[in-house]
């Protein structure tokens, strides 16, 4: 209908998919996934091995197993940012529908690998965490649901994936995972708001979110803890965030050396939670500078992209999945420097492990199919139509 109103742009006959897909898809973005995933890969070869050490296996096993994920995950994010919008909502809400019945499973037969919250499905040869693939495809979902509910007659969208966020922080929260819950809310909090609403909720909303807080603080020991440890004056430089701290500290400007860092051989998660403070401790602030650039080179383009775009649905999904992805490695290296209560998330496309570069890949290649230069795409083009 939007081709027979305003026409369409030109596009040539029959040209090839991947033409099509390189001309249209946004390669600075692009790139700086490949350097974020390649950054991770050269302090996996840092952080992984005194792990690898401790569990008796070969220095480089990890390494080895996230270039293979990894590697994986670059192709399926290629893959998917191929796709129309259409099939990003699909595939959205599938992976959504799976991943919920998954996260439902969980008391039943998740386990905590040891830390304490049960997050995880072990299925032998490898584990998967759902709350990970849940994100994108909620995203997807309240995106589709909040921009139907603008049409005439259309459904209560904006209640109805309220009710979904909600029923889904409740579940990861009886895990615990209060980290990943609060993400889930923040981005339909987003959505929500690009799509107009009013102040007065949202402001009921937050009200409603902190007194969730207050009652997690009460009600769960877990939840309390690493608050009380956030808020001490003194931290123990035996703990997790003070071995992080002096980490940092110790890097300054260049770091020590490659392979010189210590944290890595007294952190138990130098490699997932806490990469960073390996990141600024063998090559210094320097190669923090450079990662924090990569993210915000991503997400300043998808929003630059996104702002014009006419469909509403590529609108919501695109800075909703934008605002998860920089939110998390915000509190990834808020928590490692002290600035945020540990909340045990991973630094996309850096931290090891395979659940977390898979959905930080697929969560990607959606937001690269929703910003793809598309005929009539944007809405400046209904007004250079009329020039």
């Amino acid at each position: 209908m939007t081709e027979m109103v305003y026409g369409a742009m030109p596009r040539p006959v029959g040209e090839p998919i991947l033409p099509r897909w390189w001309r249209s898809v946004d390669k600075v973005s692009l790139m700086a996934v490949f350097a974020l995933f390649g950054i991770g890969i050269l302090l996996g070869f840092a952080a992984s091995v005194p792990l690898a050490e401790r569990n008796d296996l070969p220095p480089y096993t990890y390494v080895t197993r996230q270039l293979i994920l990894g590697g994986f995950g670059m192709v399926v994010m290629v893959a998917v940012s191929m796709i129309s919008t259409g099939a990003v909502r699909r595939i959205g809400v599938l992976g959504f529908a799976i991943s919920f019945v998954a996260l439902m499973l969980l008391p039943f037969v998740g386990t905590d690998l040891g830390k304490g919250a049960v997050r995880w499905i072990n299925f032998g040869f490898t584990t998967v965490q759902p709350s990970e693939f849940l994100k994108p495809g909620f995203i997807i979902l309240a995106g589709w649901l909040i921009a139907a509910s603008q049409d005439l007659n259309g459904p209560s969208g904006k209640l109805a994936s309220l009710a979904v966020a909600f029923v889904i922080a409740t579940l990861l929260a009886f895990q615990p995972d209060f980290g990943q819950a609060a993400l889930i809310l923040f981005g339909w909090g987003v959505i929500y708001f690009v799509a107009g609403a009013p102040m007065r909720l949202i402001i009921v909303i937050v009200v409603l979110v902190g007194a969730a807080g207050v009652a997690a603080y009460n009600s769960s020991d877990h939840f309390s803890g690493r608050i009380n440890d956030y808020l001490k004056e003194d931290v123990d430089p035996r703990s997790q965030n003070g071995y992080a701290a002096n980490a940092i500290q110790e890097g300054g400007f260049f770091g020590v050396g490659i392979g010189e860092g210590q944290v890595k051989w007294t952190l138990p998660d130098a490699h997932t939670d806490y990469i960073i403070a390996v990141a600024a401790e063998e090559y210094g602030l320097m190669m923090v500078l450079v990662i924090i650039a990569l993210y915000t080179t991503i997400l300043l383009r998808a929003f630059w992209r996104l702002v014009g775009e006419r469909d509403p649905f590529s609108r919501y999904a695109g800075i909703g999945l934008a605002a998860i992805l920089g939110v998390q490695a915000m509190i990834n290296m808020g928590v490692a420097v002290r600035l945020l209560p540990a909340k045990g998330m991973t630094l996309p496309f850096i931290s090891y492990g395979g659940s977390s570069v898979i959905a930080a890949s697929i969560t990607v290649g959606m937001l690269l199919a929703l910003t793809r230069q598309r005929p009539q795409s944007q809405i400046k083009d209904i007004f250079n139509r009329g020039r």
